[in-house]
């Protein structure tokens, strides 16, 4: 009799543990979790306060511009370019020295043959290394000057600019203004890169064309980034 007590005793003790095992375990788990559930907490928290910014595809829209404001910008260009287009004066000496072809005072855009935009649709034609200036001739600006060694189709075909002077006519065309751009080239560019990339400097700060990326310092960028 008292050995089946022992044993029975026995087995009460083991379950005891067992039981008080299983309680510690889940005492501990419990602990776990709720040690947990602040960082969690602060985490989310955290996400709530500074949430990540979701990205997009769509581009800033461009401001447009007034009438008023694009036929300002555009007399503020048309002014200085008209204070370029004045003969230079020549420094006198004893003897005339033959004028340089590839000085950027003796090229005048508005001298040359000018091109519908559309001749890049167009059979390609002309030299491969020239000079070519964008020109509203309705108002006698320039708006662009570039360098290319590409024949002319070419080049404009994949040309940035080429977005600008969509947008630029597209407004002109919404406030009913005369608009007519076209382009010219300019066929004795120096073959020498170097050289023609100088030239193409020169030019571009003299005329200060608008289009160029060297002059939105002075003009913005009122038809496209």
């Amino acid at each position: 009799m008292n050995t089946l007590h022992r044993l029975h005793s026995c087995v009460l003790k083991r379950r005891l543990t067992y039981r008080e095992r299983g309680v510690w375990q889940n005492s501990i788990e419990l602990t776990l979790s709720s040690s947990d559930r602040p960082t969690i907490l602060k985490s989310v928290q955290q996400l709530e306060l500074f949430p990540q910014p979701k990205p997009s595809s769509a581009k800033s829209p461009q401001l447009t511009m007034s009438s008023e404001a694009l036929y300002s910008w555009k007399q503020r260009i048309f002014e200085h370019q008209q204070s370029e287009s004045a003969p230079q004066p020549r420094q006198g000496s004893l003897f005339e020295l033959a004028v340089n072809p590839c000085d950027s005072n003796s090229i005048d855009p508005f001298a040359l043959q000018l091109h519908n935009l559309s001749f890049c649709e167009k059979p390609d034609w002309g030299d491969r290394t020239c000079l070519y200036f964008v020109i509203d001739n309705a108002f006698r600006l320039v708006l662009y000057v570039g360098e290319t060694q590409q024949t002319p189709k070419q080049r404009w075909a994949n040309h940035y600019c080429y977005n600008y002077v969509g947008n630029y006519i597209e407004l002109h065309r919404r406030y009913s203004l005369d608009v007519s751009v076209a382009i010219a080239f300019w066929y004795g560019a120096p073959s020498n890169r170097k050289k023609r990339l100088q030239l193409e400097s020169e030019l571009i700060y003299k005329w200060k064309s608008p289009f160029n990326k060297e002059c939105w310092q002075y003009w913005g960028q009122p038809f496209g980034k």
